[in-house]
């Protein structure tokens, strides 16, 4: 997989997104995106002491303990403020919490997803268009509005057809703001403070959900991402 250095600040959001090459299906399967999401939780922390290969074949009971020693002795690289998982594509919102953490964090979920794609579906070579890109949030309405983008993107998409659908859709970090899934991979404070409660972060969500619609086709800023 090429390098390219995306230079962020420490304490800084920004909107990270990739896609497959040649825009193939790299999620295939219930597990596939289980796999990447884990990666997302595991790689978020500083110099993890083993793969995340060997952490993954640990018993249930190891691996929670593997992960208190995470949360307990190592400091986070980067904060994850939302994520949404398509079949050829993923967004995620990143807060930078060490130097170059985003970059680290964004060439250790790429290259794992890629070797473990790879070995299953028995390919070979790049799996992702390029390292990342990545646009840094400038102003309140931006992080609110890139949020709410991320979170409807798979019924923009139509990977699911109704709202109901999407309150439910797994591989999307609406349903932990939502409260029907709880997890510890997200940092919910900073995107919480703007809303009142969680039904105005919902109807805040869907008040432009046909208008971003329009813009899944219009929006030069997303094209190569969605």
């Amino acid at each position: 997989m090429p390098y390219r250095y995306i230079p962020c600040d420490n304490f800084e959001i920004y909107h990270v997104f990739n896609r497959s090459v040649a825009h193939q299906t790299i999620f295939l399967q219930k597990y596939d995106y289980q796999r990447f999401i884990d990666l997302l939780d595991y790689y978020r922390y500083e110099k993890p002491n083993i793969r995340f290969s060997e952490y993954n074949r640990l018993s249930i009971e190891a691996k929670q303990e593997c992960k208190q020693r995470l949360q307990t002795n190592h400091a986070e690289i980067t904060k994850i403020l939302s994520f949404c998982c398509m079949p050829n594509h993923f967004h995620l919102l990143l807060r930078q919490q060490s130097n170059n953490g985003i970059a680290i964090f964004l060439s250790k979920i790429q290259n794992g997803y890629a070797k473990y794609f790879n070995l299953k579906t028995k390919r070979f070579g790049a799996l992702f268009q390029s390292m990342f890109k990545a646009i840094r949030i400038e102003t309140d309405e931006q992080l609110l509005h890139v949020a709410r983008y991320i979170h409807l993107n798979p019924l923009t998409a139509r990977v699911v057809l109704t709202r109901q659908e999407l309150e439910r859709y797994p591989w999307d970090s609406f349903m932990s703001y939502l409260e029907v899934k709880n997890t510890d991979l997200l940092d919910k404070t900073i995107l919480m403070a703007y809303y009142r409660s969680i039904d105005h972060l919902r109807t805040h969500t869907f008040d432009q959900a046909d208008y971003q619609r329009l813009l899944f086709v219009e929006s030069h800023l997303y094209h190569d991402a969605t």
